[in-house]
């Protein structure tokens, strides 16, 4: 069975930082250069990565202040 691919991650903010990283999406210079020739399962492990990255900077910004 074929994986099918997930949507590009792109937010069309596009700003790399000095690790390389883009500021938008999360993926690095080499995931982007690489995403068009990446295999499904490939492109599912960068989504799988950006979205751990995300809960990890969710968690260390702690609660949302209160109204």
């Amino acid at each position: 069975m074929t994986q099918v691919a997930p949507p590009s991650p792109c937010l069309n903010i596009c700003v790399l930082d000095a690790a390389r990283t883009c500021s938008g999406c999360g993926r690095t210079l080499d995931e982007i250069a690489r995403w068009g020739g990446m295999s499904a399962a490939e492109q599912w492990q960068v989504i799988a990565r950006l979205e751990r990255v995300r809960q990890q900077e969710v968690a260390a910004a702690g609660p949302a202040p209160a109204n």
